[in-house]
């Protein structure tokens, strides 16, 4: 089975980017309009300044920005080592969640990890 990340680099819409360690990929409150799989590397979650979460190889993130209305990233992320990352659009997302169910499940499964670390460290 694949991973979400592995999805996402089948239904890209841009090519594979390259992002370096300490170079930030989306900042918290820009608009967003894609997602992003991480194929390689790690990349971390920043919410108001402080570190939540590190995410490796095989996850995605940036996922709320194609599915709450108003598009605000929740987060800052940040390359905490040289990553590569494919990324999806929106009209991708919602052809490979109508065409690949199991994706969908991976990304509802992810999201609701990354909310359940988030809660405990509340």
């Amino acid at each position: 089975m694949l991973s979400a990340a592995e999805t996402v680099r089948i239904y890209k819409n841009q090519p594979e980017m390259t992002f370096y360690a300490g170079q930030v990929i989306f900042e918290q409150g820009q608009k967003g309009d894609c997602m992003y799989g991480i194929l390689m590397g790690e990349v971390e979650l920043h919410v108001d300044g402080k570190v939540v979460e590190t995410i490796e190889a095989g996850d995605v993130f940036g996922e709320g920005a194609l599915v709450h209305p108003d598009r605000n990233r929740a987060s800052t992320a940040i390359a905490k080592t040289d990553c590569i990352l494919a990324s999806m659009n929106k009209e991708r997302f919602l052809f490979a969640v109508q065409e690949t169910p199991m994706f969908a499940l991976k990304v509802m499964q992810s999201f609701s990890a990354r909310l359940r670390r988030l809660k405990q460290l509340g």
